[in-house]
């Protein structure tokens, strides 16, 4: 039972977080985008701190090794991101920024299977994440699988993008990225059928994701949050943010609360 839903948050997430990324897809891409990223930001942060380091510190391994993992996750999305940087871009042609007309297709068609590649990856990674959580403890897993539905939204909406102005079809470009979402099913196979059997390496896991979250968080959202500056988008932005963070915290309560 455990490992029909670890596979079905992992194919579920995937599916609505591209479902959505295509209805967002250019027509409303600015207008709730943004929106999207600020109440992403308030979950990630109260997944990661409120769940699951907590659960990986209580857990028994030792505090510095776990601090070195986090160490060592920190630098490697690092060095992922920096990777992904010199692949690709997350413009598009109309976008508001000052390139020459067919600059982002150019620059898009030369990174457009790196994206393939590191969303399959990354997908893959999400799975094995999902099911590390879920051998914890379901509502871990179910809040981690949401936390990811959230993130995997604007990074499926730039793969999108990125892979129309390489030149494909938007029929095409979603048959491909449905291939890469597919992957986090495989993680998730995966991690149940390897983890199930490491129960000590677990709260390794669930650093990872924490740490994984947070870089997502402070890393790459909160900056896209900067680019809108202005003291009235600042509270607005607060407000979801807000809004993340309680309907994790009360979400959570209410699951307690019914014996979950």
């Amino acid at each position: 039972m455990l490992l029909i839903w670890i596979v079905l948050s992992a194919v579920a997430g995937g599916m609505f977080a591209l479902i959505v990324a295509r209805w967002l897809a250019f027509r409303v891409f600015a207008g709730y985008l943004h929106h999207m990223v600020s109440l992403s930001v308030g979950v990630l942060l109260a997944v990661a701190l409120l769940h699951l380091l907590p659960e990986a510190f209580e857990s028994g391994p030792d505090t510095r090794a776990l601090f070195g993992v986090m160490l060592g996750a920190v630098i490697g999305f690092f060095v992922l991101e920096k990777i992904a940087l010199l692949r690709h871009s997350h413009h598009h042609e109309g976008d508001g920024h000052q390139h020459h007309h067919g600059h982002d297709r150019h620059e898009a068609g030369r990174g457009g299977v790196m994206i393939l590649i590191g969303s399959s990856l990354h997908n893959l990674v999400d799975g094995v994440l999902i099911a590390a959580a879920f051998l914890v403890d379901p509502l871990l897993g179910l809040l981690t699988a949401v936390s990811i539905i959230l993130h995997e939204v604007p990074h499926k909406l730039s793969d999108f993008v990125v892979l129309i102005n390489a030149g494909l079809t938007r029929k095409k470009a979603f048959e491909l990225i449905l291939f890469t979402s597919l992957c986090s099913a495989l993680g998730g196979l995966l991690g149940y059928f390897v983890l199930e059997h490491l129960q000590p390496v677990l709260p390794f896991f669930l650093v990872v994701a924490a740490t994984s979250f947070l870089y997502i968080s402070i890393a790459d959202l909160m900056p896209q949050m900067h680019q809108r500056s202005g003291l009235r988008e600042a509270g607005p932005q607060l407000a979801l943010v807000a809004l993340g963070v309680s309907i994790i915290y009360i979400g959570t309560l209410v699951l307690h609360a019914n014996g979950h």
